[in-house]
């Protein structure tokens, strides 16, 4: 069995932008790629309806293209205890209040007991300075937490590449 990965917003966003001339977002945007394109052999793909409409917003093409990047990704429930966990989240400060859509994020995937968080967001969820307090108020409210990464953290490794 695959181990799950939620696909978060900003990964599918990266996936399907137009190449950015800031070279920093131009290497994720090209990792994330390479990561795309064999992440389905290797992760069972998850995301939830907050990734859909979050996909949805914006410019009409970019949407449409990120909405097809979707289209074969599994959506998880954002069920009543992913609510109860995501309030735990804000309230506990591991996740600002006025970002509670990201402990939101973090909730359906942990709730849902996937595996790895993938996200570009490393503000608020990718960000190893919250991430013991994530992780604490998960196991407080009985979750094992997620694997919170970039894509690049779940890159294949290559045996010759071992020493790079």
């Amino acid at each position: 069995m695959k181990p799950k990965a939620y696909i978060e917003t900003t990964v599918v966003s990266y996936l399907t932008a137009w190449p950015s001339r800031d070279v920093v977002i131009a290497g994720h945007q090209q990792v994330t790629r390479q990561w795309w394109a064999s992440a389905a052999d290797r992760f069972e793909l998850v995301a939830s309806q907050l990734v859909i409409d979050e996909a949805s917003a914006g410019d009409a093409e970019a949407s449409r293209d990120r909405l097809a990047a979707l289209a074969y990704v599994t959506l998880l429930d954002a069920t009543d205890e992913a609510r109860q966990l995501a309030e735990e989240l804000v309230a506990a400060n591991a996740i600002p209040e006025r970002k509670a859509e990201d402990a939101a994020h973090i909730a359906i995937a942990v709730t849902n007991g996937v595996d790895f968080l993938v996200t570009w967001n490393c503000r608020h969820i990718a960000n190893a300075a919250m991430r013991s307090e994530i992780e604490r108020v998960c196991r407080r409210a009985g979750y094992e937490p997620t694997i919170i990464c970039t894509p690049d953290e779940l890159m294949e490794t290559d045996d010759e590449d071992e020493n790079t």
